[in-house]
């Protein structure tokens, strides 16, 4: 055992004193930490919907009176001689009222006016632009005024009094929502991230396991090493060294956004709960699982790492396994919504996939406390399996020179000799 803390030690160490790991660590905390104390500093109420003060208010009147967009309107009709309607539907833009439609094409040709409407009747008009924005949202504004427009001439053409017909028509239905359960809205986002996290951390230190150890390889400082260690205590260093090193970066990152986020949390309206609000259940189980399903897939990377004598040569043998942390992200992803469907259920047993299924479940849907402690079982049963055989792998792989070894072909090779 004292030979795994050794080689342990050395390869957290190694990730430690690495100046790219360090740099990122603390750049990325640093971004997200300042991050949050942005809206001490920029006016973001808008973007937020937080409610101004009334400084705020005057000073965003201001700046809106300066910024105000320009639009034309020809009106025949007459419908907007007071341009109260026109303002509360328009609350950016200023209409300048033209005699005819010439005069509106010419002003919108020589970009005097942003766009132009020329007014028929209640229920027709022509839109004039010069060129117009995919986020253009003017016809569609326009479209619900002059159906105010129709619904008032209408009621005065029938005798009918147009406040009682909108008092009527447009009641709005109330509804008190009871929540028995769990509230799927409000888990999304934070799942959505955490589900995103695993992924990227398996992905990257997966791959920096499997560069280790095809790098002592190339070198040839394998063959010294597998002669005078256990071959299940080097791999197994080397792993939980991984973890180790992932868990400390990640808690870095995500612990300055959550300490800048609880002192700013204010100024952003709590607006970020539905992300960084994670209840205490979810975030043990993302722990469980997400280490448990690290350390699966960090083993399997491992023994690829053996099986090839140069690290451009990894992705090429690493691709099966890839491909299914691919899969598996995005079936997640893609069924977010549906979390106590059949594939989520599906996903939430199978240890190639539980990792990220599981505290799905556990924050948005219904899970029996049984199913939770049967999907650790095989989990953590299929962990101690993988590590197993990518030991023998590793062994038998590190000692093999050449073209690389499929992973496959290693497993038969591997059966073969037992």
């Amino acid at each position: 055992m004292r030979r795994f803390w050794t080689v342990f030690e050395f390869e957290l160490l190694s990730y430690i004193k690495n100046k790219s790991f360090m740099i990122t660590t603390i750049l990325l905390a640093v971004l997200l930490g300042a991050a949050m104390f942005l809206p001490r500093f920029i006016d973001m109420s808008e973007i937020l919907g937080i409610e101004q003060t009334v400084e705020e208010k005057e000073d965003a009147s201001k700046e809106k009176e300066e910024e105000l967009a320009k639009l034309g309107i020809v009106d025949e009709q007459g419908f907007f001689t007071e341009k109260v309607m026109l303002e509360q539907a328009f609350p950016d833009a200023e209409f300048t009222y033209m005699k005819d439609v010439d005069e509106l094409k010419k002003a919108v040709e020589n970009e005097e006016v942003e766009a132009g409407f020329l007014v028929k009747d209640d229920l027709n008009y022509e839109y004039y632009v010069l060129n117009r924005d995919i986020t253009d949202e003017n016809q569609i504004i326009f479209n619900e005024v002059l159906s105010l427009v129709h619904k008032q001439i209408y009621c005065a053409e029938n005798g009918i009094d147009y406040a009682t017909f909108v008092e009527g028509y447009e009641a709005a239905v109330e509804c008190e929502e009871q929540i028995l359960g769990k509230d799927a809205e409000d888990s999304y986002w934070y799942c959505y991230v955490l589900v995103i996290v695993i992924f990227m951390m398996i992905i990257m230190y997966g791959v920096m396991i499997a560069t280790a150890v095809t790098t002592e390889k190339s070198n040839r400082s394998i063959e010294v090493l597998v002669t005078s260690i256990d071959s299940t205590y080097l791999l197994f260093g080397k792993v939980f060294a991984g973890a180790v090193a992932a868990v400390v970066q990640v808690g870095l990152i995500l612990g300055a956004a959550l300490v800048g986020y609880g002192m700013n949390h204010t100024y952003w309206g709590d607006k970020l709960d539905i992300i960084l609000d994670i209840p205490g259940n979810v975030l043990v189980a993302f722990a469980i699982f997400g280490i448990g399903g690290f350390l699966f897939y960090a083993f399997l990377y491992g023994a690829v790492g053996a099986l090839v004598s140069k690290t451009e040569d990894i992705n090429k043998v690493a691709g099966g396994i890839q491909m299914v942390i691919m899969i598996v992200y995005f079936v997640v992803l893609f069924q977010l919504q549906n979390p106590d469907g059949l594939p989520m259920k599906v996903c939430s047993f199978l240890p190639v996939s539980s990792y990220s299924a599981m505290f799905v479940r556990i924050g948005m849907g219904s899970v029996a406390t049984w199913e939770i402690a049967v999907s650790a079982v095989i989990l953590f049963v299929s962990v101690f399996v993988a590590g197993w055989i990518a030991a023998k792998i590793y062994r038998m792989g590190t000692l093999r020179y050449g073209n690389p070894i499929s992973l496959s072909k290693a497993l038969k090779d591997l059966k073969k000799a037992d």
